[in-house]
């Protein structure tokens, strides 16, 4: 068709309908690269080979076969000529000679009125995935895929999700506290925006439900969920039970179940984050909430272990450990004090083993943990936080020093119960011969109403406090 041919728009609309063609022919008239193609040599396990194709790692790669739908793989490494690919998808039928090529980034359909992009954002290989308010009330997998059947995602961008992390010196400390709705934490463990803080537990203690409420009651502008490594039956239950219409609304959930390659569950704790950073750039307080970390490091060691990395504690490869604090120093207060993501990442404790070398490592590079108990969790306390296992690093910077004098002779009172509960559970002990203790067991049934909440009960952060505060008056009125 010859351009002398096409109908020119209205003279109002020619300056926006000349900038869009400009922006077309800039774009052809980079020209398209040559087509670099590799082919498949091996697959072994978790792992598959190619030779004939240079792409960094990192990069995006298709394996093509006649006759069947294309493989999603990423470049995690190389030796010599051959690359090792790891896929996003299912390798059943592929066959050595496979073709092996750069795969095309995820990139919105440009419309009349949007700003130029630069023509670099079609690179080739680079993993971009979509970004922006069209996600909120949106549960995308790990690739951006829409999982709620509710149509395509609309106003987003296509952004990278590595980004350069933030100078230590150009964040602001910690100072404000964060409401998070948990009396127990709101009281004891006092968190503050921006803090990154572990919930530690074993298997079936509550930490689902604790995250829900938490998504629920939070005062931040934007909640990000991302379930890594989780079962499947959890991401719907999550989002209908737990986190409910008005916590959806405000909300981004990125699911990456168990049944998830690997290369996926690393990817979608890395989306979740971008989403998360994506927000509080634009100046918004957001709330992140993983669970959960010990699955993206036991996904990074699956990849490395394939890959020929030699184990070193119980298993994990040294890489899962340099992985986790390149993760999780992303979240944290923004550039000069604009936006903030507060994290709460659950650790999975096998066996409720604190001592696990996942939960050993976080606990050293979060600014908190929470440890939740088994056997409060079978006595039918919840939420089952343990409140002598707990710490919030920040607590003290971020509330008054009366605060932090009740929390503190709450927990002296409490922890002195706690000692002294085989004696008097099994009658050993006469009341009178510890002044202390007998203020224990007279505290102690107010103290456990404290602690306990129902999972549809919001507890505000002053509410808290005053309530703390009546249960440690009763001590003083008593002497």
């Amino acid at each position: 068709m010859n351009a002398d041919t096409i109908d020119r728009p209205e003279p109002a609309a020619e300056t926006e309908w000349t900038r869009f063609m400009d922006d077309a022919l800039q774009r052809t008239a980079a020209g398209t690269p040559l087509e670099v193609r590799g082919t498949l040599t091996r697959l072994a396990g978790l792992v598959l080979e190619a030779a004939g194709i240079r792409a960094p790692v990192g990069s995006q790669c298709k394996v093509a076969m006649a006759g069947q739908a294309p493989v999603l793989v990423e470049v995690v490494g190389f030796s010599n000529d051959r690359a090792y690919l790891m896929p996003a998808g299912d390798v059943h039928g592929l066959v050595s000679g496979a073709s092996v090529t750069p795969a095309a980034p995820y990139v919105p359909v440009p419309r009349l009125g949007d700003p130029p992009r630069d023509a670099g954002d079609a690179r080739v290989g680079v993993l971009r995935l979509p970004l922006g308010d069209g996600l909120l009330g949106r549960i995308v997998d790990a690739q951006g895929i829409p999982m709620d059947h509710g149509g395509p995602i609309t106003d987003v961008v296509a952004e990278p999700l590595d980004r350069q992390p933030i100078n230590a010196m150009d964040r602001s400390p910690v100072r404000e506290p964060l409401d998070t709705g948990v009396r127990a934490i709101n009281g004891m463990l006092t968190v503050g925006r921006g803090q990154r803080i572990g919930l530690f537990a074993g298997s079936g203690v509550g930490k689902s439900v604790l995250l829900g409420m938490m998504a629920r009651y939070t005062r931040a502008d934007v909640v990000v969920v991302g379930l890594i490594g989780e079962r499947g039956r959890e991401v719907k239950e999550f989002v209908e039970d737990i986190l409910g219409e008005d916590g959806r609304a405000r909300s981004v959930v990125v699911a990456a179940p168990a049944d998830a390659p690997p290369l996926l569950r690393l990817q979608g704790a890395a989306y979740a984050t971008a989403v998360a950073e994506h927000f509080r750039d634009n100046g918004q307080h957001v709330l992140l909430l993983m669970d959960s970390l010990t699955r993206y490091a036991m996904a990074q060691r699956e990849i490395a272990l394939a890959i020929g990395e030699p184990p070193a504690t119980k298993g994990y490869p040294p890489s899962c450990f340099a992985k986790l604090p390149q993760l999780v120093e992303r979240s944290g207060n923004g550039l000069n004090g604009v936006g903030s993501i507060t994290a709460f990442y659950t650790v999975l404790s096998e066996g409720d083993d604190q001592q696990d070398p996942i939960a050993d490592a976080a606990r050293a590079i979060l600014d908190g943990h929470i440890v939740l108990s088994r056997a409060l969790a079978e006595a039918g306390h919840f939420p089952a936080i343990d409140i002598e296992q707990s710490a919030s690093r920040v607590m003290h910077n971020v509330v008054s020093p009366e605060h932090f004098e009740v929390a503190r002779r709450f927990r002296a009172i409490n922890s002195r119960y706690q000692k002294g509960r085989d004696l008097i559970q099994i009658g050993a002990y006469a009341m009178g011969a510890d002044p202390a203790l007998d203020e224990a067991i007279r505290l102690n049934d107010g103290m456990t109403a404290f602690l306990q909440q129902g999972m549809f009960d919001a507890a505000p952060l002053d509410d808290s406090l005053r309530a703390m505060t009546r249960v440690i008056s009763k001590a003083a009125g008593a002497r």
